[in-house]
């Protein structure tokens, strides 16, 4: 049987034009901010016309949004899944989510939106309510059963959920933010893995509870 013919080059073109026009942008989000970003630059680095451009997204707002779907909320959804079917210790998913959320934002260019989101939405009320409401608010409700299931088992101390949650991502959030505010600058500069390691130490030293044993004891 003759082999098919693969597709002509006009077709698988059009197929890659929606992933090369996010790439794109997100490239200019990053470089240029919310407000600076045009769409007709973001179209010139694709290799499309602007009129394409606006074949798949109807304005920048949108466009934007279908770049932090495909870059962060799949991320989210692995979370969930991991954590929906986690069987171990909640100490080990905790630790599990901030480390793949780590390595995965800061050292890409993802790590770039949540400043952009939080330097813009004062003026772009739009934006700062969908990444509340996609990003955000599904990233509180991991780390809050996470925190629950801890405290349900014994394996984590009462602690108040509805405010943890903002200080066990609070040090993630300086790293990104740090990275792309004062890296340049830092002589010291920021090792993320040491960081995450110094954030793990003291998030389960204050979370353990007592009597509880480390699953490394210290020298």
């Amino acid at each position: 049987m003759p082999h098919p013919l693969p597709p002509p080059r006009w077709q698988r073109r059009a197929e890659a034009r929606p992933q090369e026009l996010l790439e794109a942008a997100l490239t200019e989000f990053v470089a240029r901010g919310y407000a600076a970003t045009r769409l007709d630059e973001v179209a010139r680095r694709a290799g499309v016309s602007k009129g394409t451009l606006y074949l798949y997204y109807e304005n920048k707002a949108e466009l934007f949004k279908a770049v932090v779907r495909r870059a962060l909320v799949g991320n989210l959804d692995e979370a969930e899944a991991r954590v929906a079917g986690h069987a171990g210790s909640s100490r080990d998913l905790l630790a599990w989510m901030l480390t793949e959320m780590t390595r995965r934002v800061s050292n890409s260019e993802l790590s770039g939106i949540p400043k952009l989101v939080i330097s813009e939405a004062g003026n772009f009320p739009e934006i700062a309510r969908f990444y509340f409401d996609e990003v955000i608010r599904r990233g509180r409700d991991i780390v809050q059963g996470i925190l629950r299931r801890g405290m349900d088992s014994g394996e984590f101390r009462p602690v108040d959920p509805e405010y943890a949650w903002r200080v066990i991502i609070a040090p993630v959030m300086l790293g990104i933010l740090w990275k792309h505010s004062f890296m340049a600058v830092d002589p010291h500069g920021l090792d993320f893995e040491r960081h995450l390691r110094s954030h793990l130490d003291l998030l389960f030293d204050g979370l353990s509870a007592p009597g509880r044993k480390r699953t490394e004891e210290t020298p």
